[in-house]
């Protein structure tokens, strides 16, 4: 049976203190040789000892600054050599943008002189005349040439940030349902068509018979060219009946009902004057001449085959 002693107001376990005096007998002996040995090898190093110390740090030393030189060297003359490719590609660049400029500007007077030659040819016979009409019709349904006059303004953007939201930075977190889309601008674009629009743009853009309207990221491409906030859509018709005709179109009623839920600015108003550019060229993609001469008919089999 393990008996108790009171200490300190309390039981102790016999057990207890036995463990506690065999810990003491085995570890403070090991503690006491281990200092005796210290103390007779001698903790003072030789002079000797001192100066390889000192010799030893002083070379690590000089290494590190070796090493640290000549990776400020290494990393200074590679900052050079991109610094230098860098403006060699920049100098490129802008020597292939003026080349490219120039070859555009060079096209843009050779149409003019053709177009030029080509309606004095056609105007002077009555076929011809008829013929030029024709094109000329051609020319303005593919937005081929740049048109004036007058029609509607109609302005599209981006919904106002809420500045109770957040007073320092202007506003939370930014709703996307607020800013403008791909699809508010074809129904817009669609309605104008559709109220008897002659031509079209989207911030300076020509809208022809292949253009489209689409998102990409944050930006919204017109004919695959990047249009910014807010959007500027400009049409050239008959005012009045443009008005009239857009504002009682279902999609201009589909497109109010979305701005005034999201906060999208939507504005319209008459021009008297209006000027939209020429669009982009068309790309003939593929054709095929027409054979003035019936093709011949293929012979007959011969008998036996």
């Amino acid at each position: 049976m393990t008996s108790t002693v009171e200490r300190g107001g309390g039981p102790r376990s016999m057990g207890a203190s036995l463990l506690d005096q065999v810990l003491a007998e085995t570890l403070d002996p090991a503690y006491a040789r281990a200092a005796r040995d210290r103390a007779a090898a001698g903790t003072t190093p030789s002079p000797a000892r001192r100066r390889r110390g000192q010799v030893a740090v002083a070379v690590t030393l000089a290494v590190t600054g070796v090493l640290a030189a000549v990776t400020y060297d290494q990393a200074a003359a590679g900052l050079q050599g991109r610094e230098e490719v860098r403006e060699a590609l920049v100098s490129d660049i802008q020597a292939e943008s003026a080349t490219t400029d120039d070859l555009a500007a060079e096209l843009e007077a050779l149409r003019t002189d053709v177009v030029a030659a080509r309606d004095d040819a056609l105007a002077a016979t009555a076929v011809g005349q008829r013929a030029l009409d024709a094109v000329a019709a051609a020319e303005l349904a593919a937005a081929g040439v740049p048109v004036t006059g007058p029609g509607l303004l109609v302005t599209l953007a981006n919904a106002e940030p809420d500045a109770d939201a957040d007073p320092v930075g202007g506003g939370g977190e930014e709703d996307p349902r607020g800013r403008v889309a791909d699809g508010d601008l074809q129904l817009v674009v669609n309605a104008l068509w559709a109220a008897g629009a002659e031509a079209v743009s989207i911030n300076g853009q020509r809208l022809g018979p292949t253009t489209a309207i689409r998102f990409a990221g944050e930006a919204v491409l017109v004919d695959f060219r990047p249009v910014m906030n807010p959007y500027l859509v400009r049409a050239i018709g008959d005012p009045d009946t443009l008005r009239s005709r857009f504002l009682a179109s279902p999609e201009v009623g589909a497109l109010a009902l979305i701005s005034e839920s999201f906060g999208l600015r939507f504005d319209f108003a008459q021009e008297d004057e209006l000027s939209l550019p020429a669009g982009s060229s068309l790309e003939l993609r593929s054709a095929a001449p027409l054979s003035e001469e019936p093709a011949a008919p293929a012979p007959d089999p011969a008998p036996g085959d």
